[in-house]
């Protein structure tokens, strides 16, 4: 067969395959759907998710009146990565195997790295729990921080994840290294700068970090009980025409004052709004935290997650409730969090992120040489090898195609330090 992989090759990519799954780092902490190419691809590479449940219950045996609709909220995913690592070896290039073996690693890195880096990013720009430090990175007690908005929020306690900046998490290891009370964790953190598990949360060292904004902006928006800011989570909506589309429930459009230096990324929190524990509903004490998605105009943002105080009373609204309202005046200010630029280390619990593994038809008998093989989560790396008798060059190419999506901003957020 034309271009055919030879054995050696094929041993070669098999290895590159394991390495490459080895790499995964961050994407293996996220939850994993599997799409059917067929479906995916007559819907436009987009699929609807389905979001967590969140049901209420009622005291007593007579429950007459408390029968109500259940709102299935879902959100989209789209295979929306195609990543390639493209390159090319003469025949004189050739015959130092250790050329194509070196190359084939560093397609191997890049593509693992631009997985990492899409879940990172998911993370860092979506998650909403927002834990801003005065100071740097110490420890326990910023774990400890990040734990505890996510335990008052109803987020569950199992498969949590930390991933901090190199300078962050050097700064724990430091904090763990002074210690003499464990030995093995303070040989670990003095040798290796190493953390580990702390406060329910396994951690990871990034080297590689989003930054966040030195937020520069000022405005207030309405926020009175009834006002135009008070979202209803709703599963579909019907156009004028009659049709009924699902409805992406995660972000809200809110009128403010001005939009003038405000940017996506920005974290903010409104007076008197505070969030509740997402299954008993009850107040946590705690300002609500929300993440600016997009600046739409001179007067709107896209905001998260969306304004759900349960005024309007719809079971929707008692179902999804996520925050609670106070007394505030006709315009609130919004507070900012990220008072500096600095790196923004994502935290995450594993259901609120997922990771949808593409593939690709490639044809196998079109004059190039085809190999494809998947990851334990699913991920496929197809390596494709075509000859040019015209100038003795061999073309080589390594794909992967995936998607990330944010499934539930609220059990997601960021750890800012020096604040």
């Amino acid at each position: 067969m034309a271009n055919e992989f030879n054995k050696e090759e094929r041993i070669a990519f098999e290895q590159l395959l394991e390495g490459f799954n080895d790499a995964l780092v961050l994407s293996k902490n996220v939850s994993i759907y599997k799409t059917d190419s067929q479906s995916m691809e007559r819907s436009g590479d987009i699929i609807w998710r389905p979001q967590p449940y969140i049901a209420q219950s009622f005291d007593g045996t007579d429950q007459t009146a408390n029968f109500q609709d259940m709102t299935q909220l879902s959100v989209p995913a789209t295979l929306g990565y195609n990543k390639s690592v493209p390159f090319i070896l003469t025949a004189t290039e050739l015959r130092d195997a250790l050329q194509e073996d070196r190359l084939g690693a560093a397609a191997k890195q890049r593509l693992a790295s631009d997985i990492n880096i899409a879940v990172m990013n998911v993370a860092s720009n979506q998650g909403t729990l927002v834990v801003p430090v005065a100071a740097a990175a110490t420890g326990f007690a910023n774990v400890a921080l990040v734990e505890a908005i996510m335990n008052e929020q109803g987020v569950p306690a199992w498969d949590r994840y930390l991933a901090l900046c190199t300078t962050d998490y050097n700064g724990m290891a430091a904090n763990l290294a002074d210690r003499e009370t464990f030995s093995g964790d303070v040989r670990d953190a003095y040798r290796n700068a190493y953390v580990g598990r702390i406060a329910s949360f396994e951690t990871y060292k990034l080297d590689y970090a989003n930054t966040c904004a030195n937020a520069a902006g000022s405005a207030t928006f309405t926020t009175a009980a009834g006002g135009a800011n008070i979202y209803v989570p709703e599963a579909t909506s019907v156009s004028a025409t009659g049709e009924k589309a699902n409805v992406d429930n995660r972000f809200q459009q809110v009128t403010l004052s001005a939009t003038t230096n405000i940017v996506a990324g920005d974290s903010f929190t409104i007076a008197t709004v505070y969030a509740v524990h997402h299954i008993t509903k009850q107040s946590t004490g705690n300002l609500k935290s929300f993440r600016v998605i997009s600046v739409d105009s001179g007067t709107a943002i896209t905001m998260s997650p969306p304004f759900i105080s349960a005024q309007g009373g719809t079971d929707a609204e008692l179902q999804y409730q996520n925050c609670t309202v106070g007394t505030p005046s006709a315009t609130s200010a919004l507070v900012f969090l990220n008072d500096e630029a600095k790196p923004i280390n994502p935290f995450w619990q594993k259901d609120a992120i997922e990771l949808l593994p593409g593939r690709y038809a490639v044809p196998e008998n079109a004059g190039a040489a085809v190999m494809r093989g998947s990851t334990d989560q699913g991920i496929e790396l197809v390596m494709q090898k075509q000859y040019d008798i015209n100038t003795m060059k061999t073309k080589y190419r390594l794909d992967t195609l995936f998607g990330v999506v944010m499934k539930q901003p609220e059990m997601a957020g960021i750890l800012l330090f020096n604040q």
